[in-house]
């Protein structure tokens, strides 16, 4: 049985973050219950706290059913009764035929990052509750994921820029339909969330019907997990900054004794999510491989590849990166494009420049600190480069172009749970990333867990 907050205990569900610096904050509201009594108890602690923070309430209406729009239409009608800004928005063009669950997802949080750079914010609230929490748990359970157990962060960055912030994931949804009932608000029903055809909606019977399921993950337990998944994420950034370098551009070098039996699932990880940043692979590579890969390291020299990083290890000293095989071929670049899921590329005045892998320099002139000079020249030849129509080589930022290209962490490019923050970390100051800006949690980077 889920855990159930007090009715008294709902006024404190956004005690946790930070407001205060914020002139707006977006709410997604769909209608249902779940973002309904989100939107009300947000509306609640504002007024409370005397905050600065606007509201604005964002529906997105993915265009899959034909009731979407007057649903999306009833939301507003909601707002406008209680002084709330509102706003629609669209997921346009056709829809997939196959994958549809995890686009309309992207698209949802892709219009709603929009939505908050229009509103000027980097906030948005969503209405995922306790309810939610334990079905994501079973299902990644259910595939055996050892991380996903932690179950969703209360705050996790998308795109980089925006925080998508779960109040609701420790409280369950009857509380919150209680809380509806008291108002005498109504809410609407999704037929969707009771269609099998969905993962979610599956698991969500199996739970209320126990049959053949496991017993439902409970809030000691995904707690559990989510300190676990924190404290892993703490001891791999500390192996990371200790035993990482980048001797030359696109080349990394592991030392020390990050490979030593002592270090375990922390080295684990690391190397996962190293991996994974090498090659610019959104995934991190699965464990099985990946714990074969560290039992042939330890074993001696070798040259082999995974999530399209080249790994050389000899003489007690590892190297890594990007394989040469499968990197994008030239073409013209864009403000914000993100080339091999490695490097962003910014600048106003971009027009007639492209990009193409391979960096021209003269292999003498390569800086490679102690590296073999053959890795450093191929490591060089993965890197990319920005051309003129003409084939010369434009100056950088800060020169005169105004055009920039920054590697990014590939695993968080899109969404980074707090869980992981120190890890993410610890890469960006690796490869030169940009700085992760702080969760506006006030319990700290991670927030309250217990």
């Amino acid at each position: 049985m889920l855990s159930r907050v007090p009715g008294d205990a709902l006024c404190s569900v956004f005690d946790d973050f930070d407001l205060g610096s914020r002139k707006a904050v977006i709410a997604a509201v769909s209608g249902g219950s779940d973002s309904t009594a989100l939107l009300l108890l947000l509306q609640d602690h504002v007024r409370r706290h005397g905050l600065p923070a606007g509201i604005v309430a964002v529906t997105v209406d993915h265009r899959l059913r034909p009731e979407s729009a007057a649903e999306a239409h009833a939301v507003a009608a909601f707002c406008a009764a209680r002084g709330i800004t509102h706003r629609t928005v669209r997921w346009e063009g056709e829809k997939p035929a196959t994958g549809l669950s995890a686009a309309a997802r992207k698209a949802r949080y892709t219009l709603l990052g929009r939505a908050a750079e229009a509103a000027g914010t980097d906030i948005v609230f969503t209405g995922h509750t306790l309810d939610d929490q334990v079905e994501t748990v079973a299902m990644r359970r259910a595939r055996g994921t050892g991380r996903g157990l932690a179950g969703m962060a209360r705050a996790t960055l998308h795109e980089g820029h925006t925080w998508l912030l779960r109040p609701l994931t420790e409280t369950g949804r009857e509380t919150l339909r209680d809380y509806l009932r008291l108002k005498g608000v109504p809410w609407i029903e999704d037929p969707s969330n009771e269609n099998l055809r969905y993962e979610r909606a599956r698991m969500r019977r199996l739970l209320a019907g126990h049959d053949g399921a496991d017993p439902a993950p409970d809030l000691d337990e995904i707690r559990a997990a989510q300190a676990k998944r924190i404290a892993l994420a703490d001891e791999a950034a500390f192996l990371i900054d200790r035993h990482l370098s980048r001797p030359a551009p696109g080349l990394y070098r592991i030392g020390g004794d990050f490979f030593a039996e002592a270090h375990g699932d922390a080295a684990l990880y690391a190397f996962r999510v190293l991996l994974a940043t090498v090659g610019g692979a959104e995934q991190l590579p699965d464990v099985v491989r990946t714990e074969a890969l560290i039992s042939a390291i330890r074993s001696g020299s070798l040259r082999a590849t995974l999530s399209r990083a080249l790994v050389d290890a000899r003489k007690g000293r590892v190297f890594l990166h990007r394989e040469g095989r499968g990197l994008p071929h030239p073409g013209p670049v864009s403000d914000g494009m993100i080339w091999d899921n490695r490097f962003r590329v910014t600048g106003d005045r971009l027009a007639g420049l492209s990009i193409a892998p391979g960096i021209p320099a003269e292999k003498d002139r390569i800086p490679r600190g102690d590296a073999p000079a053959g890795l450093a020249t191929a490591a060089l030849a993965a890197e990319p480069a920005l051309f003129r129509a003409d084939g010369s080589a434009p100056e950088t930022e800060g020169n005169g172009t105004g055009a920039s290209l920054a590697p990014v962490v590939a695993p968080f490019l899109h969404f980074l749970p707090c869980f992981d923050i120190a890890a993410a970390r610890a890469l960006a100051r690796l490869t030169g990333s940009r700085d992760i800006p702080s969760p506006p949690l006030a319990g700290g980077e991670t927030g309250r867990l217990t």
